[in-house]
């Protein structure tokens, strides 16, 4: 379906792009994390849990309208009924509900504990660590379910 129109391919374009962008962020904060779970200093937790929302990693909510529009504008290679195009979807709200009800108010946890005591626990790290390797999984496995196309 690649390089039949330019509208298609530039949607294929952004969609890639936002999940390389996922999953950069995610693995940066999967590093922070891990920093906080060995007992990283109170500078360097405060440079990687700054008080603010983590608005980086909600780019993964392009991804599922990027693969509507080529699903509904492509031709039936990646027509909606595909099965690699339902686990795709799936991986998605899992990922995305997982990161947003347990990974995000978590680290929103550790900014505040940073913020207000210098440091935070090895287990709270160890604890997000966890929480980035379940959405880190999950997409992994849409990452496969796409390239494999089964």
């Amino acid at each position: 379906m690649i390089a039949t129109s330019v509208a298609y391919d530039l949607v294929f374009l952004i969609h890639i792009i936002a999940a390389i962008t996922t999953l950069i962020v995610l693995l940066a904060m999967r590093s922070s994390a891990l920093g906080v779970a060995r007992g990283a200093d109170a500078s360097v937790q405060r440079g990687r849990f700054p008080e603010r929302t983590n608005w980086a990693v909600r780019v993964i909510h392009v991804l599922p309208i990027t693969g509507f529009v080529m699903s509904v504008s492509g031709d039936s290679s990646v027509a909606l009924a595909r099965p690699w195009i339902g686990v795709g979807l799936f991986c998605y709200l899992a990922g995305a509900g997982h990161l947003e009800a347990r990974t995000l108010p978590l680290e929103r946890v550790v900014s505040d504990v940073v913020a207000h005591h210098g440091v935070a626990s090895s287990e709270r790290g160890r604890q997000l660590v966890r929480s980035l390797d379940v959405v880190l999984a999950l997409i992994a496995v849409a990452l496969l379910s796409m390239v494999v196309q089964f």
